[in-house]
């Protein structure tokens, strides 16, 4: 099979933001994707990303925090199309904006839960998949972590925390994967113009998204296009020489 097409994707956090662009970088390269979230893909519409109707992509309502509906995911892809070739775990959430002592519980746990185990839960079942399909060589495991998982980011010490975890946990499962051809890197974004940009704006109070593009090298904000045409990269099988590392696509993030 080619490596640049026709290959068998899964991605989480597929209805909006990064992981919809994801979505479709991945089809118009003439990937097939499982694109997971828990709100149902649609049309477009509501300031959702729409691509339900693609014949190439199968439509999974499931919470990253349900290994065990994110394995019917992992089925589904099998079931259609034999295979499971790579694996996005795009899905998180932010909550913050008061200093650590004074972070709630819940929002390190919710953090925690979506954002870390989030996608542990994905490696778990989407790798074995990976190892027992018919060119493990090809298999590829990319976390979407964040610039706040390489930089200390102001009233947000629990959302570092989760995504320092989430480089921490990528670079382990690489190590696990030594020898079997499948690898696994992560993705740091920056301030990038998606509805989680806007929700970390409501925690500083900002009323413009615009004022994040200050932190980065560009001097701009980023398109989720533009990450999502680093992810899909990672996804390929020249996306090899990624493995182990982190890739900073971020606009020269500089908090």
């Amino acid at each position: 099979m080619d490596g640049r097409v026709g290959r068998v994707v899964l991605v989480t956090g597929a209805a909006r933001g990064i992981g919809a662009a994801t979505v479709r970088a991945l089809l118009a390269r003439g990937d097939r994707v499982v694109a997971v979230d828990e709100l149902p893909l649609d049309d477009g519409h509501d300031g959702h990303d729409g691509h339900a109707d693609h014949a190439g992509v199968i439509g999974c309502v499931a919470d990253v925090r349900d290994r065990a509906a994110l394995a019917g995911a992992v089925d589904l892809a099998l079931d259609r199309w034999g295979r499971l070739d790579a694996a996005v775990a795009a899905a998180a959430v932010v909550a913050g904006g008061r200093p650590l002592w004074e972070t709630s519980e819940a929002d390190l746990d919710l953090l925690w839960d979506v954002d870390v185990k989030g996608v542990w839960n994905t490696a778990a079942v989407a790798v074995p998949a990976m190892l027992a399909g018919p060119d493990p060589s090809g298999g590829r495991f990319v976390a979407v972590a964040s610039a706040a998982g390489h930089h200390g980011l102001h009233h947000l010490a629990a959302y570092n925390a989760a995504k320092h975890a989430v480089v921490g946990l990528t670079k382990g499962l690489a190590a696990d994967l030594v020898g079997t051809g499948v690898t696994a890197c992560a993705v740091s974004p920056g301030s990038t113009r998606t509805p989680m940009l806007d929700a970390t704006a409501a925690l500083y109070g900002l009323s413009d998204v615009e004022e994040f593009a200050g932190n980065q090298l560009l001097r701009r904000l980023l398109d989720p296009a533009e990450v999502a045409a680093v992810i899909a990269f990672c996804c390929s099988v020249e996306g090899a020489a990624v493995n182990g590392s982190v890739v900073h696509a971020d606009g020269g993030f500089a908090p």
